[in-house]
């Protein structure tokens, strides 16, 4: 594949690190007290927005599923629960995706690398130390702010050119994301989203400059 890029975006979950089973994991003991058929409505609606924060997913859970009102700050709380337990869970280098890692760490020089995430940013940023991946990127920024509003913060700040970047990202919220800033967007580790006529990445050697 011929590329035309000088910027990437990535995706953490699904694209950087294996963290689906720990993020599952924390839903159901951030939220054990309540009832499990809405716990697993819950997970269903995490399965099928990877790309969406923590707290819209709380929020969503509160005002979906269970069908009432609720603060900020009871989201907050949950949220900072749900990050407790990921700070445990996700330290393992052994998460860590080998063809992805293995490209970032050639090419981190050859471009602009970012991560832009629906996982908390704060948390983000603690784990790509802890997991020693962070001098590879330029930026790491992640929820609560939404993914649309990073991606154009990258933009606007002139920190990336638009014809010159594409997101990776294994979700439809990461391919929305892209779309809504008019950038071009390669799918990862979810082959359906190949059925969106998106570009797909089966080999990082595709994509090498």
């Amino acid at each position: 594949m011929q590329n035309k890029y000088n910027y990437i975006l990535w995706d953490f979950d699904g694209v950087i690190i294996n963290s689906d089973k720990a993020r599952i994991a924390g839903f159901i003991e951030a939220l054990k007290y309540f009832p499990q058929n809405q716990i697993d409505l819950l997970l269903t609606f995490h399965s099928e927005n990877g790309g969406l924060s923590r707290y819209v997913k709380f929020r969503y859970f509160f005002e979906k599923i269970r069908k009432e009102e609720v603060e900020k700050q009871t989201i907050l709380e949950y949220a900072k629960t749900f990050s407790t337990i990921m700070k445990t869970l996700l330290i393992d280098k052994n998460l860590l995706m080998n063809q992805t890692l293995e490209f970032i760490k050639k090419n981190h020089n050859k471009f602009d690398m970012h991560i832009v995430s629906g996982s908390d940013g704060n948390e983000l940023r603690f784990l790509c130390k802890a997991l020693e991946i962070d001098h590879y990127f330029k930026s790491i920024s992640g929820s609560p702010k939404p993914k649309n509003d990073l991606v154009k913060n990258l933009v606007d700040k002139d920190i990336i050119i638009r014809s010159e970047s594409c997101l990776i990202g294994d979700s439809i919220n990461d391919f929305e994301a892209a779309e809504i800033n008019c950038l071009d967007f390669m799918g990862f580790n979810n082959p359906s989203l190949a059925l969106h006529g998106v570009k797909y990445i089966t080999t990082f050697d595709e994509f090498n400059k």
